[in-house]
């Protein structure tokens, strides 16, 4: 007998299972993808950077569980080149980059289900969540995935000459203008030209 069965009865364990369920998705739902900005103490999202030599750096970028693996990449991108300009460098090239995932699991009890009938009979799915076929054999727990992705690069800086002869060299100008605006928070955006700007919001 599990500690869950043994503490609660029959009759209660639909609902506090249930209760579970919502809360687990609900502060699932509310999240949401880690913004560009540094990692700041405590935390264990964002981005950082170190330098190791007069023209080598580390950059790294965490996101967390809800933020794309895409995005994550983008944003090391981002702020390599932002360190390239501030270090007076106008290209640079990723010496090592890689991305590595971390997928954690949390158990989340289902209290027990007619082998054969019942309301849990057949598949359950959900986003990023599955549970068994609703047969007697199943475990009595449904499992919550999440992933999270951290990307890291090594980059070296080059002088305009050593980019001409440097086909991997990257410009570091472009990658801001390409990059920047979409690391800029929907709230603080400047309009395009030409473009009116939002309205205010109603009194």
């Amino acid at each position: 007998m599990t500690v869950f069965n043994q503490f609660f009865p029959d009759r209660a364990r639909p609902l506090l299972a249930g209760a579970l369920m919502v809360a687990v998705l609900a502060l699932a739902g509310c999240a949401s993808p880690t913004p560009y900005g540094p990692r700041l103490e405590g935390q264990q999202t964002g981005y950082t950077d170190r330098q190791l030599a007069q023209n080598r750096y580390r950059v790294t970028f965490s996101g967390n569980t809800v933020t794309p693996r895409e995005t994550v990449e983008s944003y090391l991108l981002l702020r390599a080149a932002e360190v390239t300009r501030a270090a007076g460098y106008d290209f640079f090239v990723f010496d090592t980059r890689n991305t590595k995932a971390r997928t954690t699991y949390q158990a989340v009890p289902n209290y027990p289900v007619d082998p054969w009938y019942g309301p849990w009979y057949g598949h359950r799915f959900y986003p990023h969540y599955w549970g068994g076929w609703g047969f007697a054999y199943e475990p009595s727990v449904d499992v919550i995935t999440r992933t999270k992705y951290d990307a890291y690069a090594e980059i070296v800086m080059l002088t305009p000459d050593q980019a001409k002869t440097e086909p991997r060299a990257i410009n570091a100008a472009e990658v801001i203008r390409h990059l920047g605006p979409d690391a800029v928070p929907p709230d603080q955006r400047q309009p395009a030209p030409n473009q009116a700007p939002p309205p205010p919001p109603p009194a």
